[in-house]
């Protein structure tokens, strides 16, 4: 009896709003928001004469990008529309002039390794590995019926066009079997069946690659700096800069263009400009009793243009208005990012 009149008495303090366990005055103090209470103090100070490699930021705050500039809307802000190239693992062979090379929607860290390892398995040893630069070197290989040369093969492997993409380059170089190897590779491909051979042959084993997850550490910034990124200067407008020649740049801008919003409705690559007409694609697409009483297809407007610039190292790309007027600088950079989510 004693212990049913316990717990009774127990159940009714709980049930009591001035006599709870938790909350702000109960024994169980509810710590949840103490860290609004937390001050910042000062970094320690390592005295003079002692080691101070060990003592750093456990969790470092980035700093804010430039580009993170919100439009001046009521509410949470819409997220940026993800890449249509990134939904799904992708590797195909892409060309423009006599140049070739092996796209993969995947990080150069998660490619160099796989790179390596089909490599591997295929008993092509590697002579040098410069991951800082992205490639690959092989030894001298003798291939069955050819008894007149020897070959081997470099992979550039670098950070692609496409966020979070990568590129892969092969250039396969020749001597006379016992000959002296020469000290330089060449510009371009001694053979170029030999490289498209082994361009093929690379890019279907890594559509075919079961390692997909493997990631090296060691080749986080492989490959060098980004080939593109958004610049946004304090006393000038934003742009993007591309690390290109003028003809890959433009190929890459025009197939952006017609995604992501973007319609091309004109174009003029010698004068380096596009017109286009840009719909959210939240606004592109009418409900189904607006589309039964349309007249037909509403005809697209230019409503900006593109403009490309070649400089030193690359170009440059803006987007301005019809009347090739500057833009608010965060529209200019919500359309950048655009642009920028779809080159390829």
């Amino acid at each position: 009896m004693k212990i049913k009149l316990l717990a009774f008495l127990t159940i009714g303090s709980l049930a009591l709003p001035g006599c709870g366990l938790f909350g702000e005055d109960g024994t169980f103090r509810n710590r949840g928001k103490d860290y609004l209470l937390s001050e910042e103090l000062p970094p320690l100070v390592v005295p003079e004469g002692l080691d101070a490699d060990g003592i750093g930021q456990l969790y470092p705050i980035p700093p804010i990008a430039a580009t993170a500039v919100l439009d001046e809307t009521e509410g949470v802000p819409r997220p940026q529309a993800l890449s249509i190239n990134s939904l799904e693992e992708q590797v195909k062979i892409q060309s423009l002039g006599g140049d070739r090379w092996i796209l993969s929607n995947r990080g150069p860290s998660e490619v160099w390794p796989r790179v390596r390892n089909i490599l591997n398995r295929s008993s092509i040893h590697t002579a040098t590995a410069d991951a800082s630069r992205g490639v690959l070197d092989t030894v001298w290989l003798q291939f069955q019926g050819d008894t007149e040369f020897h070959h081997r093969y470099r992979f550039s492997i670098q950070p692609g066009v496409q966020l979070n993409s990568t590129e892969i380059k092969v250039l396969h170089d020749q001597m006379p079997a016992g000959g002296v190897a020469p000290n330089q590779w060449p510009a371009s491909s001694a053979d170029s069946k030999r490289e498209m051979d082994m361009v093929e042959i690379l890019a279907e084993a890594l559509a075919g690659d079961v390692s997909s997850g493997t990631v090296s550490l060691l080749a986080q910034d492989i490959g060098g700096a980004e080939k593109v990124e958004i610049v946004t200067p304090t006393v000038a407008d934003p742009y993007i800069s591309m690390k290109l020649d003028y003809d890959r740049a433009w190929a890459s801008l025009a197939y952006s263009l017609q995604r992501g919003g973007f319609t091309t409705i004109d174009q003029d690559q010698s004068g380096g400009v596009f017109y286009v007409n840009y719909t959210a694609e939240d606004q592109g697409e009418p409900g189904f009793i607006r589309r039964m009483f349309s007249r037909g297809e509403k005809v697209l407007e230019i409503n900006y243009v593109v403009v490309i610039n070649a400089v030193d190292g690359g170009v440059q790309i803006r987007v301005v208005d019809k009347d090739r007027s500057g833009l608010e600088r965060a529209e200019a950079i919500r359309l950048l990012k655009s642009v920028r989510a779809n080159l390829s």
